[in-house]
């Protein structure tokens, strides 16, 4: 049984720059896509950014894209998502997801295995 807990959130400045991290447990997350999904209150909730179990194949949302990277490392159990050019837009909780299949990508009710999230807030 998958389960995940994320850490690195925090209060943040517009324009700084955040490393979140998903930690895995229960299982090996090797064989899992591992997604970053975020929900600001009202909101629906949005897939930021995936990466496929190899490694390999990575998708990003229209926003993030160009500030945000995620990676992973298969032997710590961990996948991060790596944001620059904070705005507060980006404020919301954010979530780690997987599933066995990498297509829908950002789709919420495709994830099978999700972690309690981690807050994120961009003020000055």
């Amino acid at each position: 049984q998958l389960q995940f807990v994320e850490s690195g959130g925090g209060l943040v400045q517009p324009g700084g720059s955040l490393r979140l991290s998903c930690l895995a447990s229960g299982s090996t997350m090797d064989s899992y896509h591992i997604a970053w999904f975020r929900q600001a209150p009202g909101k629906e909730r949005e897939g930021v950014s995936i990466i496929s179990s190899s490694g390999f194949t990575t998708y990003y949302a229209d926003s993030v894209k160009g500030r945000a990277t995620i990676s992973r490392d298969n032997a710590k159990n961990t996948v991060y998502l790596q944001m620059s050019s904070l705005t507060p837009e980006d404020t919301a909780v954010y979530y780690c997801a997987a599933k066995r299949r990498l297509y829908p990508w950002s789709d919420y009710r495709s994830y099978d295995y999700w972690g309690q999230g981690t807050q994120v807030t961009v003020s000055s």
